[in-house]
C-alpha cells in the first residue's frame, strides 16, 4: 500500500498529472450532462412518451399478478416507463413518463400531464441500470397534493408503499388502503426491497 512518504516523493510529471486531471474532469462533466440534461437532451416528444408508457402498462399487467386488480381501485397512474440509474461514486437517476387517468371503459389510456423524476444518491454505484416504476393514487386527497405540488417528493411529501412481491388482491386487501402504492420492474420482474424514498417529480411540458 503506497504511504504519504512514497506517495510525495514519488515522480510524476506535470504532463501526467495534467491528462490525469483532464480525464477526471471530462468523466466528472460527462456524468453532470448525464444527471443534469441540458434542455432537449434527454426530452422525449410526447407521442414517445405515451408510446412507451403503454407497453410499459401492458408488460406490467402481464408480468406481475394484482397489478390490474390494483389499477381497477386507483383514481390514476403515473407511469415512469424507463429510469435511468448510474454515476461513478455520487450517482442519480432520471426519467420521464405521464400521468393518466382512466377513459370510459376504465383503461388508462388519458394522458393529463407529463413528469420527470430525479433522485440523487452517494455511494460507490459504477454502471447504469434502467428501471421501471407505476405510482397508483388510492387516495383523491393524495392525487390532488402531488398535482399541485411542485417538486413532489417521497418520503418528505407523501409515503409511497413500494410491493416488492406479487399480492392478491381481494375486496379486504390492506394494499388498497394506502394513499400511494408503487411497483417498481426491470427485466427480471418485480423488484425485491426496491424504494423510491427521495425520488422528486416535477410537472414538465412536452
Amino acid at each position: 500500500m503506497a504511504t504519504w512518504n512514497s506517495l510525495k516523493t514519488s515522480k510524476c510529471s506535470p504532463q501526467k498529472l495534467t491528462r490525469r486531471r483532464t480525464l477526471a474532469l471530462a468523466g466528472g462533466a460527462g456524468l453532470a450532462a448525464t444527471l443534469n440534461p441540458a434542455p432537449g437532451a434527454l426530452a422525449n416528444e410526447a407521442e414517445v412518451i405515451d408510446a412507451r408508457v403503454d407497453l410499459a402498462l401492458a408488460r406490467l399487467y402481464r408480468e406481475i399478478p394484482g397489478s390490474e386488480a390494483l389499477a381497477a381501485r386507483a383514481s390514476a397512474v403515473l407511469v415512469m416507463p424507463s429510469v435511468v440509474k448510474g454515476g461513478f461514486i455520487v450517482g442519480g437517476t432520471y426519467g420521464e413518463g405521464a400521468l393518466r387517468f382512466k377513459d370510459t371503459e376504465g383503461a388508462y389510456t388519458e394522458t393529463v400531464e407529463y413528469y420527470s423524476v430525479a433522485a440523487a444518491s452517494v455511494g460507490f454505484q459504477a454502471g447504469i441500470q434502467e428501471t421501471s416504476h407505476a405510482l397508483f393514487f388510492l387516495s383523491e386527497e393524495a392525487l390532488a397534493r402531488f398535482r399541485r405540488t411542485d417538486g413532489w417528493e417521497v418520503g418528505a411529501d407523501a409515503e409511497v408503499t413500494a410491493l416488492d412481491r406479487a399480492v392478491n388482491l381481494d375486496l379486504n386487501s390492506t394494499v388498497f388502503k394506502r394513499p400511494v402504492v408503487a411497483l417498481v420492474f426491470a427485466g427480471s420482474g418485480l423488484l425485491v426491497g426496491a424504494s423510491l424514498e427521495g425520488a422528486k417529480y416535477s410537472r414538465i411540458v412536452r
